[in-house]
C-alpha cells in the first residue's frame, strides 16, 4: 500500500472505531471471552481447536483499534525519518 492509501485506511477504520456500533460490538465481545475461555464444554480435540480458533478472532477484534493506532503511529514515525 502507498502511504496515501495508508492514510485513508487508517481514516477510515478510525471513523469505524468511533461509532456507536464498534462501541455495542467490543462490549458484546467481551462479554463472550469468559464462555469461549474455558475447556470445561470441550468434548473433543476438535472442538479445543475450534475454541482457539475462537479465541484468536475475538483477540484480533479486541485488539484492532490499538494494533491500528500502533501502525499510525509507525507511519508517522517513517514520515520524520
Amino acid at each position: 500500500m502507498t502511504d496515501n492509501e495508508l492514510e485513508v485506511y487508517f481514516r477510515q477504520m478510525n471513523d469505524l472505531f468511533r461509532m456507536e456500533g464498534w462501541g455495542l460490538l467490543i462490549k458484546d465481545l467481551k462479554l463472550q471471552v469468559p464462555n469461549i475461555d474455558s475447556v470445561e464444554q470441550v468434548k473433543t480435540i476438535e472442538d479445543l481447536y475450534f475454541r482457539k480458533g475462537q479465541l484468536n478472532i475475538l483477540g484480533t477484534l479486541l485488539q484492532l483499534e490499538e494494533t491500528n493506532l500502533r501502525g499510525q503511529e509507525s507511519l508517522s514515525e517513517d514520515a520524520n525519518v
